[in-house]
C-alpha cells in the first residue's frame, strides 16, 4: 500500500480504487460544497448526488447534470438529511456530507434510533488529519468537535478509529500518542489514569501492530529532540502519527490554532456510524470540503458494516 503524505494525494489514490464510492450532499447548495463536489465528479473520485432543493442547486451550478450528479428533491433541511441517511442505509451511497445546512439537522438524523446511522455499541467521534509544514507527514487528530469529555470506553474507540484510519493512508505501524499537558500522570486529572489500559490493550494485540503512549505533550509525542530533552523513553520516539487529545476543548482548541498560526491544511470526518460523515463548518473553503470529501471515501472505501459479517 503507498502511504499518503499529503492531502493533495488523496484524489489519486481514489481513482485507483476498482469503483468510485458514491456521496449523499445534504442542502449542497452553497459555493465550497458545489466546487468540492463538482471537482469529485470532474475528477472521478466520487459519485455525487444532491439530497435536498434540486433546482436551487442546479441554478447555482448549472452544469451539474451533464458532469453526471443526481438529485434527490427534499422539502425542508430535516427532510433532506433524513432522505441522505436513507441513501446509506440502503447502500445506495457509502458517504454522507453536509452543505448548507446545521450540524445539529444532520447529527439528528444520523443519531436518529430507527433510522438513522449509528449501530448500537458504536461511539460517534470526530478525526481530523492536518499538514503541517514543518512536520514530514501528516498528523491524525481526534476530538475537536464531537465527544466533550470522552469516557474511558469512548477513548478506546477513537484510538480504534484512528489506527484504521492511519492504515487506510497507508501507515503500517500506526504510532498513536496519549496527549496530557505533560508526561507525568497526576490525580488532578483522572482521565491520565486510563491511559495505563489503553497502552496494555495496545502492547496486547488489541488494535493489532500499533504502538501507543502516554501521557506525552504535543512536543514530546511529535519531536525527537524534546524527548530527547527530557530523557523521557517512548516507543513512539517522538514521531506520533496520531494525536488522541484529552477533551474537546484541548481539541478545538489544536485545531484553531494549527490552522490559523501554522496554516495547516486540514480535512475532517466524522466517524462511528455505518459510513463516514463529512460535517465541516459552513464556513469552510472548497479545498478542505474536497480534502474532507476524499477522505471520508478513502475510509469508506471497502469498510465493513456493522450489521455485516467482516
Amino acid at each position: 500500500m503507498i502511504m499518503i503524505q499529503h492531502l493533495s494525494d488523496l484524489s489519486a489514490a481514489l481513482r485507483r480504487q476498482p469503483a468510485r464510492q458514491r456521496v449523499a450532499v445534504i442542502c449542497g447548495r452553497d459555493a465550497a460544497t458545489l466546487e468540492a463536489a463538482g471537482r469529485a465528479l470532474d475528477e472521478g473520485t466520487a459519485e455525487v448526488v444532491f439530497v435536498g432543493d434540486g433546482e436551487a442547486v442546479r441554478r447555482a451550478a448549472p452544469g451539474l447534470p451533464a458532469r453526471g450528479a443526481r438529485f434527490v428533491d427534499a422539502a425542508t433541511p430535516a427532510e433532506a438529511a433524513a432522505r441522505a441517511v436513507a441513501l446509506v442505509r440502503e447502500g445506495r451511497a457509502d458517504v454522507l456530507m453536509k452543505g448548507l445546512v446545521g450540524s445539529d439537522v444532520v447529527l439528528r438524523a444520523v443519531l436518529d434510533k430507527q433510522a438513522g446511522l449509528l449501530a448500537p455499541g458504536r461511539v460517534l467521534t470526530h478525526l481530523a488529519a492536518a499538514q503541517l509544514p514543518a512536520y514530514g507527514k501528516l498528523l491524525f487528530f481526534t476530538d475537536a468537535a464531537v465527544i466533550p469529555y470522552p469516557t474511558q470506553e469512548q477513548r478506546e474507540a477513537q484510538v480504534g478509529y484512528v489506527v484504521d484510519a492511519c492504515r487506510r493512508f497507508g501507515v503500517e505501524q500506526p504510532r498513536v500518542a496519549l496527549v496530557h499537558c505533560s508526561e507525568k500522570a497526576s490525580d488532578k486529572f483522572p482521565h491520565v489514569a486510563g491511559y495505563a489500559a489503553i497502552k496494555a490493550a495496545a502492547a496486547g494485540g488489541r488494535w493489532g501492530n500499533a504502538l501507543v503512549d502516554g501521557p506525552l505533550d504535543v512536543r514530546t509525542a511529535c519531536d525527537a529532540g524534546a524527548l530527547a530533552v527530557k530523557g523521557i523513553e517512548s516507543p513512539l520516539g517522538g514521531r506520533a502519527d496520531a494525536l488522541v487529545l484529552p477533551d474537546i476543548e484541548a481539541g478545538n482548541v489544536f485545531y484553531k490554532t494549527i490552522t490559523l498560526f501554522a496554516r495547516a491544511r486540514t480535512a475532517a470526518v466524522v466517524q462511528g456510524a455505518t459510513r463516514p460523515v463529512v460535517l465541516t463548518s459552513r464556513g469552510d473553503d472548497a479545498t478542505c470540503k474536497y480534502d474532507s470529501l476524499c477522505m471520508a471515501l478513502l475510509l469508506a472505501a471497502g469498510a465493513t458494516r456493522p450489521d455485516e459479517n467482516p
